[in-house]
């Protein structure tokens, strides 16, 4: 589905964006359900990863109206670079978004 990560990341207007994957995948325990896997792989330190995996990951909702399991993978050179989160709040609003990552520096040996 990786044309249709392309139009949400043509969708975006902040900054920089790159497309990784977008796979449709369906559930093993007999739900007829599927869901949405975004993999992003990320090789460099960036200020904003967190806001931009939130990003895709809501406009990949708003979209399909499906689950949607964001996920990255951190191949850049710096043990303590470890975002896993956004979180924005104004006046009681509040938003928060986790996301699991695998360090590949902690792979090494």
């Amino acid at each position: 589905m990786d044309k249709e990560l392309q139009q949400v990341v043509r969708d975006a207007e902040i900054g920089q964006r790159f497309v990784d994957k977008l796979v449709q995948v369906w559930r093993r325990n007999g739900e007829e359900r599927w869901v949405l896997v975004h993999l992003e792989v990320q090789s460099y330190e960036e200020t904003n990863f967190g806001q931009r995996m939130y990003v895709y990951h809501y406009r990949l909702f708003d979209r399909h109206n499906r689950s949607i399991a964001s996920l990255a993978v951190l191949g850049d050179d710096r043990p303590t670079w470890k975002p896993n989160q956004f979180s924005d709040e104004l006046w009681g609003c509040e938003v928060k978004f986790k996301f699991p990552i695998v360090k590949l520096l902690e792979y090494s040996q």
